[in-house]
């Protein structure tokens, strides 16, 4: 056999992906697994495929025409790709080639029929599947048919569907080859797949069957509906019978047909509960070879399974490794803290090393085990209310967990419950100088890290950083700081409480509230109107920033008519804001001082939609509001029953609210000035690294824990230099994943429900936490710096974190997939008065860009308007 371009599968094995592709590196590694059987066959390598391309010439330039369409322009792609086709299958296999493949058939037979299949070098992989994206042919007989349809599968790497998908998995066309699997057809009684682990709901210990009669083409083309098998601990837990009418199978003289099944046959299971389970323990063996939940095909021929491919499930979240085999039950933190994207193992691991509990890792995110928490009858109600507080689909998948008994355990009462949180105030006074102190201790230790760590690096700066998160560990574990944050959320709570109970009013407190004093993140959406305000005068310096295309843009200004000015006030801005950006909790992101051209966009839109004096004026109205509203509450409290102490007791209520709910934002505001000074540090030890040739560049420190971090530097050398690839790779397929907001050992992900029945019928449902109602025109937003805005549109995003604030000035209301009541763009949207509803599931997905929506604020829910 001419191993050059025909290698027998017997011979291949997983390592071989560049020379048979992924599905013939796959069947390779199965036939060598004991006990399951692969049916024979050969590959007919990428050096086959790179040599017939390799004599159109066309191909090359039609490739180049290609590369340069946009990814969502499929006209153009559907045009390129069909001539990229016909050009390899026009192309005549050479002799030799052809030789080696009909020298191959002779052995089994050439009147023998096989199954001609697509295997690309981009298939089949750990983190993209790339399933169905090419072709296969079953039931193909003679030498000239086979080597018909080879070509056709060299072209299939071509389809538009397949193209389509490596654009959005970031893979070059001209990276990917395509070698062709040609195996012995397997004619079988049943057919179907196996998911060892649920695709649903990502269970590991569920293997679920999909079956069939006849070839599975039936299947996967829809043609019937399959039979289903759900099998947990060596037995079939579920099963739903389907009525299969039709089937797939092979003609005598090559290819398939359907035919009709038997009606007294169409309820028959396809396989017996023992088949099932012996299925599922063959993939069982099959997971353990390969290390990762798969996606099986089989069939069975004469009571016995064929397995006719293997790929790694990849839609399925990692489960955080415990070191040990409980049950665990995990919380995402990206929920809490309005950042659900990946993050980089720099990022991730410091976050780690500064954060109050510990963290576990897994997808690029970082989730806590409340397993313990849960099972203390102590600490249970009180981690429900409060997480129930912040996200309340969070508080619904843990219920759902406990209501099963058995994967929780319950542990015996050690301590009597404490108090539940939202009962009595904390012990603090209400006392304005408490909050100014607070500010004031966080200024002067940021001060002190600032100044101490100027001469620190190497080893050095590492050890001194350790040092640096415990005080920064300190600073927010302050018992007053945390006494302040409680003071203003608890009065929150009693508000809404008494005066719903009181007044029959929802969510008063998201009026009382307004233009609270000391809230940070608010006065940095205010203060980018005063940067508007210098700026809307000078027609000069608003054209300079129209045209803005990178970060120099600052140095141009001192040219311009007005220009230093306009630069100062910029730059006074980032002096007090430029540590702040999209994803802040990830230290690797770059900071807006790092990117100022993300603020341009909305300063622009400031310039056009808002007058001078706009900040001031909109901060005027909204303390106004609230004065009116108090006065308004206690006038009708008074009028009732008792309404003395109830007016007194909501007053004193009020001045604790409006005093503590503005410091909520500030501890936020000094973790990340720390971590822009972290950052600085470390940045110039990665261009140390660079300089000495250790890394290429300074942001491939990013794609190392802090701890391999440390070592790098004092070892000055990087042991493992595939690792970095390995890295952003992982991170750039992290991005596909959906990261759920509870998560168990199992591999099973809970995203919890609202259980609601009082919203209009299509309504998306979420949690209401600013009050009022809102139509507009929705914008849907992923990234801030592409937002266009005009006055009175709608903001759709998947999440905000502080740094999406200076958007809220500009805008009518917000609707988010992500959040709860004490979120960041919670909290801001009450005190900018927009009504709000976030933790709306699919958000961005199911409002259009564009439409008018309703969002009701008050009962939390958004109606898409015809």
């Amino acid at each position: 056999m001419n191993q050059q371009y025909v290698w027998d599968l017997q011979d291949v094995d997983a390592t071989q992906v560049a020379l048979v592709g992924g599905k013939g590196a796959h069947l390779g590694a199965l036939s060598r697994i004991e006990g399951v059987r692969v049916p024979g066959g050969f590959c007919v390598t990428t050096e086959a495929f790179r040599r017939v391309v390799a004599q159109a010439p066309p191909v090359d330039g039609l490739l180049d025409r290609l590369s340069r369409v946009d990814a969502d322009d499929r006209e153009a792609i559907r045009t390129l790709s069909a001539q990229i086709r016909r050009a390899v299958e026009e192309i005549a296999v050479p002799d030799d080639l052809a030789a080696a493949i009909t020298g191959a058939l002779a052995r089994s037979g050439e009147r023998a029929a096989y199954a001609v299949r697509s295997s690309a070098t981009a298939e089949d992989l750990p983190t993209a599947s790339f399933a169905g994206q090419q072709d296969t042919y079953l039931n193909v007989i003679g030498p000239a048919a086979v080597l018909r349809h080879i070509s056709r599968c060299w072209a299939s790497l071509f389809t538009e569907r397949a193209v389509i998908y490596r654009r959005r998995n970031g893979i070059d066309d001209r990276s990917v080859h395509m070698a062709v699997v040609v195996q012995q057809m397997a004619f079988p009684h049943a057919s179907g797949i196996l998911f060892t682990a649920d695709p649903v709901t990502g269970n590991r210990k569920v293997a679920t069957v999909d079956a069939g009669f006849g070839l599975g083409e039936a299947l996967v083309s829809g043609l019937v509906n399959p039979d289903v098998f759900a099998v947990r601990d060596g037995e079939v837990v579920t099963r739903a019978i389907a009525a299969k009418q039709r089937a797939v199978t092979a003609l005598p003289a090559g290819g398939t047909r359907e035919v009709a099944i038997d009606a007294q046959q169409q309820e028959q299971p396809a396989l017996t509960d023992a088949q099932v389970v012996r299925l599922v323990e063959l993939g069982r063996r099959i997971e353990a070879h390969f290390g990762s939940p798969q996606d099986i095909e089989w069939c069975l021929v004469d009571d016995g399974f064929r397995i006719v491919q293997s790929r790694p499930i990849t839609t399925l979240f990692p489960v955080p490794e415990s070191g040990d085999r409980e049950n665990h039950v995990y919380v995402s933190v990206g929920h809490g803290q309005m950042m659900t994207d990946p993050m980089k193992p720099l990022g991730f691991s410091m976050w780690q090393l500064t954060a109050m509990v510990p963290m576990h890792e897994a997808g690029g995110r970082l989730f806590v085990d409340v397993t313990a928490r849960l099972a203390s009858p102590a600490s249970r109600a009180g981690l429900l209310d409060a997480l129930g507080k912040g996200d309340p689909l969070v508080r619904d998948a843990l219920e759902t967990v406990l209501d099963r008994g058995d994967f929780v355990p319950s542990l015996p009462e050690t301590a009597p419950a404490g108090p539940p949180p939202g009962g009595a105030p904390a012990p603090i006074e209400t006392d304005p100088a408490v909050v100014t102190a607070l500010i004031e201790r966080s200024r002067v230790s940021i001060a002190a890290l600032e100044r101490d760590i100027r001469t620190k690096s190497g080893p050095e700066l590492f050890d001194f950083l350790l040092e640096a998160f415990e005080e920064h560990k300190r600073v927010l574990s302050d018992p007053l700081s945390i006494q302040a944050i409680m003071a203003g959320m608890e009065a929150t709570w009693w508000l809404n409480d008494k005066l719903q109970e009181w007044l029959g009013e929802k969510n008063a407190a998201d009026t009382l509230t307004l233009s609270a004093p000391d809230n940070i993140t608010s006065e940095m959406g205010l203060a980018l109107l005063d940067v508007a305000d210098v700026i809307r005068p000078l027609p000069e310096v608003v054209a300079h920033l129209r045209g803005v295309q990178d970060d120099g843009f600052l140095d141009g200004l001192a040219k311009l008519p007005g220009g230093a000015e306009a630069r100062d006030a910029i730059e006074a801005y980032l002096d007090r804001y430029g540590m702040r950006c999209v994803g802040e909790i990830d230290i690797t992101r770059p900071r807006w001082r790092e990117r100022p051209s993300t603020l341009v966009p909305v300063i622009l839109d400031n310039v056009r939609n808002f007058g001078p004096g706009a900040a001031e004026r909109r901060f005027e109205e909204g303390r106004l509001r609230a004065q009116q509203k108090e006065q308004e509450v206690l006038s009708r409290l008074r009028a009732l029953p008792d309404g003395d102490r109830k007016a007194d007791e909501t007053r004193r209520m009020i001045d604790r609210v409006r005093t503590f709910i503005g410091y909520r934002e500030y501890p936020k505001y000094g973790i990340i000035s720390r971590y822009s000074v972290y950052k600085q540090a470390l940045m110039e030890e990665a261009g140390r690294l660079v300089r000495a040739g250790v890394i290429t560049e300074p942001e491939d420190v990013f794609h190392l824990t802090f701890q391999e971090l440390h070592e790098v530097v004092r070892a000055n050398r990087l042991e493992d230099r595939a690792l970095l690839a390995q890295r952003k790779e992982a991170f750039r397929a992290y991005h596909a994943l959906t990261p759920p907001r509870v998560l168990t050992s199992d591999g099973e992900a809970l995203t919890g429900a609202y259980r609601r029945d009082d919203v209009p019928a299509g309504a998306l449902v979420g949690v209401p936490v600013s009050a009022g109602t809102v139509e507009g025109r929705a914008r849907v937003v992923l990234d801030m710096a592409e937002a266009d805005l005009e006055a009175g549109d709608i903001l759709v995003t998947a999440f905000t974190d502080p740094s999406w604030s200076p958007l809220f000035v500009g805008i009518a209301g917000l609707v988010t997939e992500v959040g709860g009541l004490m979120t960041h763009g919670a909290v801001i949207a009450r005190e900018y008065g927009l009504p709000a509803v976030v933790g709306v599931e699919r958000a961005t997905r199911l409002i259009r860009d564009g439409q008018r929506i309703r969002v009701h604020g008050t009962d939390g829910y958004v109606e898409i308007l015809p």
